[in-house]
């Protein structure tokens, strides 16, 4: 287990290679499972709590029981984050998921969740260059799942509408990431990252009931507001977008990284970051403790 990463799988932490989820888990066959995913910031877990506030309203959603308190969830996963934290190189740190699935059948409609609380090594060297040219945005054709048809608010592990949108644009450009608009073609979000603009000084974010609000989103509007920048909920449109003055994503990975173009049109001068941008990702420095841009910046050959 020294050189191999360890996983919560329900009731026990074994290695990662020992952890097997039964073919016939509803996560595996429908995608009925939720997650929800934090960071360390060398090797402190960011937020935790909050994180699992939306885990636990997107299992009431869901109606999947986990079977688990949170403050139980929260001690296992600072556990398993550091039996793996020893495994991670210099200046790296790592995701921290938690995943339960309705599971397998016990009767017909009965069954038993399946509980996972797992790890990954954050990919700084694949991204580095985003946070030096800024990232190119691409909105396909494929639109975002409405509120309507199933809230976006929840973390679910069927992903396929966003993974669709994915696929599309890399067909157009590999090095391009996805932002699905809503069905009135108003920018929504792409996999895991949300989009805000900056127009005459004010930050400008999709409203939260057609999008899953992002934990680095929230952080980076209470950022914004102790900086004295007026933030507002709205809606943004393509031109919106293409006439902002600048723009970024905000993840649990990213933090805040900025946008470069939106469909091939340069957002602002075309400097990243922008003003507003390179101030709210040095308040997010300050506030975990790490230089989110250096180590980022650091993996470049």
């Amino acid at each position: 287990m020294a050189q191999e990463r360890v996983v919560y799988f329900n009731g026990e932490i074994i290695p990662e290679s020992e952890a097997r989820v039964s073919f016939r888990d509803r996560g595996f066959m429908f995608g009925d499972a939720v997650f929800d995913a934090t960071r360390t910031f060398g090797g402190r877990i960011f937020k935790l709590k909050e994180h699992l506030d939306r885990f636990y309203n997107s299992l009431k959603y869901m109606r999947i029981d986990s079977g688990m308190t949170r403050d139980r969830m929260a001690e296992l996963t600072r556990e398993v984050v550091k039996a793996n934290l020893p495994l991670l190189g210099e200046n790296d740190d790592t995701w921290a998921n938690q995943r339960v699935s309705r599971g397998t059948a016990t009767t017909y409609d009965t069954f038993k969740p399946t509980v996972i609380i797992e790890t990954l090594p954050i990919p700084f060297a694949a991204r580095a260059r985003y946070f030096r040219d800024g990232l190119s945005v691409i909105t396909p054709a494929t639109r975002r799942t409405p509120p309507e048809c199933l809230s976006p608010r929840a973390k679910l592990h069927n992903y396929i509408n966003l993974f669709l949108g994915e696929q599309e644009v890399k067909a157009q450009n590999p090095d391009a990431i996805p932002i699905l608009l809503d069905i009135n073609g108003n920018i929504c979000e792409g996999a895991g990252a949300n989009f805000l603009i900056v127009k005459n000084g004010v930050v400008i974010t999709p409203k939260e009931q057609y999008i899953l609000a992002g934990i680095s989103r929230q952080t980076t509007m209470d950022l914004a507001e102790e900086l004295g920048i007026l933030v507002r909920e709205e809606d943004i449109d393509l031109f919106d977008a293409y006439t902002a003055d600048e723009a970024f994503i905000t993840s649990t990975s990213y933090c805040i990284c900025p946008v470069s173009s939106v469909n091939g049109i340069t957002i602002g001068d075309g400097s990243v970051p922008g003003p507003v941008t390179y101030r709210l990702q040095t308040a997010y420095s300050e506030l975990v403790g790490i230089d989110i841009v250096g180590q980022y910046l650091s993996r470049l050959s």
